[in-house]
């Protein structure tokens, strides 16, 4: 990884003098710059995404019976308007006001009209009303969150907002593989765009910061926090849900040595007790 310091060259966003000393929950909110979040769909190409996931999140919803789906992390709408289509009642989240203003237009283009909320997760049941079968936290959003207090806060909080059997699901890159062994993806799944690239630029334990690359010769930045599977998985118990499932790559059999994310499904309702997960597929 390079070692990054000097004023970032991302146009409009701010890092200060010290990009990789800039480890705060709060910051996210400046990354997500207009220009940004204009150029977001270029990594996403939402049709080749449509692809490469298929109908695991439909089917994972559908299958525990959910109907009204609290979608926190919108970012620019691709998952709300899936889950839409589906025909499932949505509302959409983010706390970035330019992530909403550009998911609400995605959407009107789409055909659909969101129900959006701004809300930062650490308050969310003061920002939204009612209990949602589900909540899905996609696109590698939780790793904005920077402080254990902050993660498990908003564990918490979308913990209350769900019915007694309702279902989190939510996503993050493999980071331990990132850290361990160093970064090789070719985003088969999540970065479907032509001529575009997502790759770290620094990471250590307590920091990924990623550079995101355009053909016009823009280049913008996210800084993360680089959570570990193991981790997550028993904050999540300890928050209080019951059973949590994680699979690699939307693969429940799928056995591969170098997943780009992880997705954990995890449900309010009794059921089997806490296990570590192996290293690859899925386990419960």
């Amino acid at each position: 990884m390079t070692t990054v310091s000097g004023q970032s060259p991302s146009p409009g966003q701010r890092f200060g003098d010290n990009p990789i000393a800039v480890r705060d929950t709060d910051h996210y909110t400046e990354e997500y710059v207009h220009a940004f979040v204009e150029k977001w769909d270029q990594l996403i190409d939402w049709e080749r995404r449509a692809e490469s996931e298929g109908d695991f999140f439909i089917e994972k919803l559908k299958a525990h019976g959910a109907g009204k789906v609290l979608d926190v992390a919108t970012g620019t709408g691709f998952h709300s308007v899936r889950l839409i289509k589906a025909g499932f009642q949505v509302t959409s989240a983010d706390g970035s006001p330019n992530m909403l203003y550009k998911a609400f237009e995605n959407a009107r283009q789409h055909g659909e009209i969101l129900r959006t909320v701004q809300a930062d997760w650490r308050w969310l049941n003061r920002d939204i009303h009612g209990k949602y079968d589900a909540i899905v936290c996609l696109g590698n959003s939780f790793t904005h969150l920077f402080s254990e207090r902050d993660r498990r806060k908003t564990l918490a909080e979308f913990y209350a907002a769900l019915r007694h059997d309702g279902i989190l699901i939510l996503d993050q890159r493999n980071y331990d593989g990132i850290l361990d062994d160093g970064y090789s993806s070719a985003h088969k799944y999540y970065y479907c765009g032509e001529d575009v690239s997502a790759e770290p630029e620094y990471i250590d334990e307590g920091l990924a910061r990623f550079k995101y690359s355009f053909p016009d010769g823009s280049e913008y930045h996210l800084n993360m926090f680089p959570l570990r599977r193991p981790y997550v998985r028993r904050l999540m118990y300890e928050v209080g849900f019951q059973e949590v499932t994680t699979y690699a790559d939307f693969k429940e059999t799928h056995r591969t040595n170098d997943p780009d994310f992880f997705i954990h499904v995890a449900s309010k309702r009794y059921g089997e007790t806490y296990q570590e997960e192996p290293a690859n597929g899925a386990a419960r």
